[in-house]
């Protein structure tokens, strides 16, 4: 297990063990349904009241330090807390459960996991690649090609499709789509 790995897992664990429901989004949950690359941080989305709890830090350790500023992320329409590893790179994003239609479907949808030799709450693959096609970074797209690549005819396109309509992203859908190469 990377080092990466091994820090997202703590937090898995700590939200676990504090009783805080999450998904693990971001880079980790395109890595289990796609090509796996390198990343610097982990993107949580978390169902908590108010910040991020006593419990869950003292669970997470001292080396974890909490920015006390909340931000807001306009894709969802959101709120993140940001926690730095104090001896690496490292970051955590925890994003908090919004209202926004998908944020609410694919928490809804999310599925429970073996990696990394225990049970982790990813989104499904559809979700993976409707939140990546919102983000429409160039990682975020090479991403979703891979996902498709991977999955293939396992996806469930209608979902997919419907929701890349919703957020005007059908078009870059379509177009990594016909990209993909046939692994």
């Amino acid at each position: 297990m990377t080092p990466e790995a091994s820090l997202m897992v703590r937090v898995a664990d700590a939200l676990a063990a504090s009783g805080v429901a999450y998904l693990l989004a971001g880079s980790f949950s395109s890595n289990f349904y796609g090509i796996p690359r390198s990343t610097k941080d982990a993107d949580f989305v978390v169902e908590l009241r108010g910040g991020v709890g006593r419990d869950f830090m003292d669970r997470l350790g001292a080396d974890f330090e909490v920015d006390p500023q909340l931000s807001f992320e306009t894709n969802t329409g959101t709120y993140r807390q940001l926690l730095q590893h104090t001896s690496s790179p490292f970051k955590v994003e925890l994003f908090l459960l919004s209202n926004d239609p998908h944020d609410q479907a694919r928490f809804q949808r999310r599925v429970a996991v073996q990696a990394y030799g225990r049970q982790i709450w990813l989104p499904t693959a559809e979700d993976v690649i409707v939140m990546k096609l919102r983000w429409a970074r160039s990682r975020d797209q090479e991403d979703v090609r891979a996902v498709i690549g991977v999955q293939g005819e396992n996806l469930d396109w209608p979902y997919v499709e419907g929701w890349c309509e919703r957020h005007g992203t059908r078009a870059l859908l379509e177009q990594i789509r016909r990209t993909v190469p046939k692994l």
